[in-house]
């Protein structure tokens, strides 16, 4: 399964499971954007529990049991700065980006434990190592979704579930070119937000990328691994 999986880095995210083999069950809080043939879909929105619920219920019923859960599902737009980010905007943000997989765990992990299976990826973002104040809602959210996916992997690491992290940097993405934009227009100074900034290896990144990497973590050849953070960015950011 996987949450935001109509556009963007989701939609790779679909195609290359199904192109794997896996049946694929996938959702979004609106039915814009493509999902392919063969691909189980339902709209909801994974911000609230009645959404989630509706989401693993539907998952349970489509699949039979969910055996990889993918949560692809995030955003947010920038802000002139933290001091003017909203009470409300801070709230959606920890709904969307942190909340969403804690409550989608919940209900689905238990049918993993049963099977003494599963594979689990949230998914992050590389701007948690360097945050700033324009996106600050988003990047504690993410933060507190790294925290808790390592506290996870520990937990269910017995039941034989391993849960990882992916950590996308700049990548193009309809989704991303919009909040670029937004970025841009609120630039105090010139030159703050750079269109043509590059990573080191030349380039953005493109949705594939970051499909391929949750499809090695899901899979067998990553058997030993959990409770790990995979950051892909093309050496965009410095690690401390």
């Amino acid at each position: 399964m996987v949450t935001g999986g109509s556009r963007g880095i989701g939609a790779a995210v679909v195609r290359a499971l199904l192109d794997a083999g896996a049946e694929v069950f996938t959702t979004a809080r609106s039915a814009t954007g493509t999902v392919p043939e063969g691909v189980a879909f339902v709209q909801a929105d994974v911000r609230t529990r009645a959404g989630a619920e509706a989401i693993a219920a539907a998952a349970q019923e489509t699949l039979g049991g969910v055996d990889v859960l993918v949560h692809n599902a995030g955003g947010a737009g920038p802000y002139p700065g933290a001091s003017a980010i909203p009470d409300e905007v801070w709230q959606d943000a920890l709904e969307l980006n942190f909340l969403a997989s804690v409550r989608l765990d919940a209900l689905l992990t238990p049918g993993m434990r049963e099977r003494r299976s599963g594979a689990i990826v949230h998914v992050s973002s590389a701007a948690v190592l360097t945050p700033m104040g324009q996106f600050l809602h988003y990047t504690a959210a993410k933060a507190a979704l790294e925290n808790y996916s390592r506290g996870l992997a520990s937990e269910l690491a017995p039941s034989g579930i391993r849960v990882n992290t992916v950590s996308p940097g700049r990548t193009a993405t309809p989704g991303g070119e919009a909040t670029r934009e937004q970025w841009a227009a609120l630039a105090a100074a010139p030159g703050e937000v750079n269109a043509d900034d590059t990573a080191p290896l030349g380039r953005d990144g493109r949705p594939d990328d970051i499909a391929d990497a949750v499809l090695f973590l899901v899979s067998e050849r990553a058997s030993w691994l959990t409770g790990r953070n995979l950051i892909v960015d093309g050496g965009e950011f410095p690690m401390g």
